[in-house]
């Protein structure tokens, strides 16, 4: 039996499922990285990265670097969890 509602809404949207792949393998990636490596829009990754701190599954850090504001993300580690969760469940389905 297929249990879909095993899979987490939060990692429905390809941007979110963006972010949190590249954070898994990276310690801190910045704003500008980020939306390079997904190729989406200021707006994209400001607003789906919002809802992924608000979840609790990254951490944000606003800073300046000399006079410029520097913004960077990280996976907490209830995202990481939460992440493998979801990476699992997906194979569940596939069948793997």
């Amino acid at each position: 039996m297929i249990k879909i509602n095993q899979l987490n809404k939060e990692f429905e949207s390809r941007v979110r499922l963006g972010i949190m792949s590249v954070l898994m393998v990276n310690d801190w990636v910045d704003f500008s990285e980020m939306k390079s490596l997904l190729e989406i829009t200021d707006g994209n990754l400001a607003s789906h990265s919002n809802a992924l701190e608000k979840a609790e599954y990254i951490e944000v850090k606003k800073e300046f670097v000399g006079k410029k504001p520097k913004t960077s993300y990280r996976v907490t580690q209830n995202g990481r969890q939460a992440f493998t969760e979801h990476l699992d469940a997906l194979e569940k389905l596939l069948g793997r």
